[in-house]
């Protein structure tokens, strides 16, 4: 099987996170990459035992359903509803191709939240844990875990739910890890911190007594002590976001804060849900961050 990667030829959305814009399939999810992860997906799925040679968009995430439906094709294109193609399939040139309409689970990588929707999939799939790092007496994993060498968790800290951690990091001690949650390499979550439902990359630290969920963490960011994340609106219903100056349903009831790279905020910061701090940027002591942040 032959699967190759096309460009969508079409804006992105990525901000804060502007450096994925080009390069989405390199974007970190559990532990590894949103392309490596859909290359995954359907080698799972599709096992023909002829040649066949499969084209996908670079931003398209398509549903489990979805490929069942085309593991019965023989040829087969996937558009959405503009007419855009996002995957094809051939093992029979000769066959007429069919064209199949994307459905409501598949996704297309538009905004930075899609990444949490694949990265929760992603992680809550795990079946076993492999466990390279230390775990310290007095640590409570109830789920499956990856642990990446070098890493630490410290006593008293509680892992609820799948969670994928990278190389070199120290967890705790006293954390609250909640799935389905991915940690990079090089991270310190410091004493009495909860994450959930989170991505945070590389070299990130979250100093002691932070809340951060449902929230994207960019490289080489620092969360004071205390630096608080709302994730729920008081209504229930979803949140919004601003894009290109217009504010926009983000489709998710639950949606902490996206953080580019390099943001440092001061002790005690409080952000409301659904923010976006741009890169570089950072906060005083004890600041509430109720609108997007920029440098």
């Amino acid at each position: 099987m032959k699967i190759t990667f096309f460009d969508s030829n079409s804006s992105k959305n990525l901000e804060p996170l502007h450096s994925y814009a080009k390069k989405i399939g390199s974007f970190p999810i559990a532990g590894s990459t949103f392309a490596k992860n859909v290359v995954c997906k359907i080698e799972k799925i599709i096992t023909f035992s002829t040649d066949i040679e499969i084209q996908i968009r670079e931003d398209f995430w398509p549903s489990a359903e979805l490929l069942n439906l085309v593991s019965t094709k023989k040829n087969v294109s996937i558009k959405n509803e503009h007419g855009e193609l996002l995957f094809s399939l051939f093992s029979e040139k000769s066959c007429k191709e069919e064209i199949v309409p994307i459905d409501t689970k598949s996704l297309i990588i538009r905004h930075p939240w899609n990444f949490l929707k694949v990265n929760e999939e992603v992680v809550s799939e795990l079946k076993e844990n492999k466990i390279s790092g230390t775990v310290r007496q007095g640590v409570n994993i109830d789920g499956f875990v990856e642990i990446g060498e070098g890493t630490i968790l410290l006593p008293g800290v509680y892992i609820e739910g799948n969670v994928t951690i990278g190389k070199n990091c120290k967890i705790g001690p006293n954390c609250y890890i909640r799935g389905n949650t991915h940690i990079g390499s090089n991270c310190h979550i410091g004493q009495a911190v909860e994450v959930k439902n989170s991505i945070i990359l590389d070299k990130v630290s979250i100093g002691h007594l932070s809340y951060v969920g449902d929230s994207i963490i960019a490289e080489k960011t620092n969360f004071g002590a205390g630096t608080t994340v709302a994730n729920l609106r008081h209504d229930g219903k979803n949140h919004g976001s601003l894009v290109n100056g217009k504010s926009m349903d983000t489709g998710r009831r639950k949606l902490g804060v996206i953080v580019g790279e390099e943001v440092h905020t001061g002790i005690n910061t409080t952000i409301y849900p659904g923010r976006k701090l741009w890169p570089h940027s950072s906060t005083l002591p004890g600041e509430i961050v109720k609108t997007d942040k920029k440098p």
